[in-house]
């Protein structure tokens, strides 16, 4: 037991770091549009957030505990250094306020650990595939989802006065609870992963099975996160990319809530965030391209894109500095 105390309390920080940006995307639009004020926008993310673990099976858990990693390379070592790795990029970009990946952190991390530490034999390469595939093109979907909900829901209104925006107000509150619950479904399954693999790494379990604390665990870490949330983020992504509408944060809402649920259904271990920043971009643009302040998606982009390779090198570096250490 004494050997997976640490790991449990890297998996609370990394956790809290992963609910504390969904906070801000989840509610990021709610705010900005001013259909909710932002107090009562993060309680209704966090309730929302950690019912979500409870739900939606563990289809992602099963991927991000037992599917990437062969059994000889599930050690506490690998996994302690895939959590520092993670750990210690996401937290350098949110002291630069960059929206970043905290699964995109974890997944480069932990191949960069087992890569140095048992050789590319012990990378199941079905599982990193499945992942990658579902963090590559979850974005891609975001922002097409995103366009054209709003396209179409101008179209369904072009006839109706301004008053139509109470009702696209009224429906980000409902998206947002959606959005969230899918949130905590599969960000809330990537922490039931980790601490499974820590269980089987120091022989408390036997096989992946997931006790019923880790799920009350998982839940409590989301709500920990979001109601602390991350302002600041939640700047970046309602104010910096356009002046964002109800009739924006409804479609963006609508296409990346669908594309959360449909990924934990299929063990997708997605990036929320991303997504959501996506269908926030996707959904501006329906308006008009030139609205959107691509400078600041640029800029986004370039974290996202520097995730996985450093993170990767993070993980091996601290790999071998816990091999030596230990």
């Amino acid at each position: 037991m004494v050997y997976f105390l640490p790991i449990l309390g890297l998996t609370l920080i990394f956790g809290y770091l992963n609910s504390l940006n969904g906070a801000a995307s989840i509610v990021a639009t709610l705010v900005s549009s001013r259909a909710m004020s932002p107090r009562r926008a993060i309680l209704l993310a966090a309730l929302c957030m950690s019912a979500g673990p409870f739900l939606m099976g563990a289809a992602v858990a099963g991927t991000v505990g037992a599917d990437m990693v062969a059994a000889q390379a599930q050690t506490s070592t690998v996994l302690a250094a895939a959590l520092v790795g993670a750990i210690a990029w996401v937290l350098l970009t949110v002291r630069l306020k960059i929206p970043s990946s905290t699964t995109q952190a974890f997944v480069g991390s932990l191949i960069g650990a087992v890569l140095i530490g048992f050789g590319e034999d012990a990378v199941l390469l079905p599982g990193v595939i499945k992942t990658l595939a579902a963090l590559f093109l979850s974005p891609i979907l975001g922002i097409i989802g995103g366009y054209w909900l709003v396209k179409v829901c101008y179209r369904l209104s072009s006839h109706a006065g301004p008053r139509v925006n109470v009702w696209f107000k009224r429906g980000q509150v409902g998206m947002t609870a959606m959005l969230a619950l899918a949130y905590g479904a599969n960000d809330g399954q990537k922490i039931m992963g980790i601490l499974v693999f820590g269980l089987v790494a120091t022989k408390l379990v036997q096989g992946f099975q997931i006790p019923a604390w880790v799920v009350a665990f998982s839940a409590g870490t989301m709500m920990l996160g979001t109601i602390l949330g991350s302002w600041s983020l939640i700047h970046t992504l309602g104010d910096k990319f356009y002046r964002v509408r109800p009739v924006h944060g409804f479609g963006a809402q609508v296409a990346s809530g669908t594309i959360l649920l449909s990924a934990s259904i299929l063990g997708g271990p997605v990036s929320s965030s991303q997504v959501i920043a996506s269908a926030i971009v996707g959904a501006g643009s329906a308006e008009r391209v030139q609205q959107v302040r691509w400078h600041t998606v640029t800029r986004i982009l370039s974290g996202w894109l520097l995730t996985l390779p450093i993170s990767a090198l993070a993980g091996a570096g601290v790999y071998l500095l816990f091999s030596k250490v230990g």
